[in-house]
């Protein structure tokens, strides 16, 4: 019986474009990987702050806590190691919880710092900004005329101040701030804040 001529299967075709795919993707992987490991390895524990806490406050340990980073050099953090040397510092500024802590948001001193007075100004609501205040913003109180004078004719005298404090409105909505201000002019912002003839004008944060 006569037997048909065998068929060879076809070869499979080579595909040299997937191939390449196959070893860059495992090339990225590796370098992946290693980038991984060293970054694990290069993370440090840190000083995080766990509670806002207000410009001029004292720096309690429940305000402190660590998380492990790894950050540029440029970036000045606090090892965790030196949470002792942090606590009892005072916030130079406002420090928002989850925000790494840096040494530059701390001094040794509470207001009133030197060359400074500590002076409370008690404020209507209808002289408060809209938005309220908040420690650490900067402020001109200005001199107001009486109820009953016209507009001055040249522009009123104004002092600068930093809020360090505000207390809670009255029933008759009146706020009394702390503020500090410079040596020199502490005396002459307690006597116009005795008048009642003061408002109180806001400068960008940052000034």
């Amino acid at each position: 019986m006569p037997v048909g001529p065998r068929i060879a299967p076809p070869k499979g075709r080579r595909r040299p474009g997937l191939l390449a795919l196959g070893i860059a993707l495992i090339a990225v992987g590796a370098l992946a990987a290693v980038w991984l490991v060293n970054s694990a390895s290069g993370r440090r524990p840190v000083m995080v702050v766990v509670h806002d806490v207000a410009f001029g406050s004292v720096i309690s340990r429940g305000d402190l806590g660590t998380t492990d980073v790894s950050v540029d050099s440029t970036v000045h953090t606090i090892p965790a190691s030196e949470a002792g040397s942090v606590v009892g510092s005072v916030a130079a500024t406002d420090l928002v919880a989850g925000s790494l802590l840096t040494r530059g948001q701390l001094t040794t001193v509470a207001p009133p710092g030197a060359g400074q007075l500590l002076v409370a100004v008690a404020v209507p609501a209808t002289r408060m900004p809209a938005g309220g205040l908040q420690p650490g913003d900067q402020v001109l109180v200005v001199e107001t005329p009486n109820p009953d004078a016209d507009p001055p004719a040249t522009p009123p005298s104004t002092i600068p101040a930093t809020v360090v404090r505000l207390g809670a409105a009255d029933v008759n909505g009146v706020t009394v701030l702390d503020v500090t201000v410079a040596t020199g002019d502490g005396p002459a912002l307690a006597a116009r804040a005795a008048t009642g003839r003061i408002a109180l004008v806001v400068e960008p944060r940052g000034d």
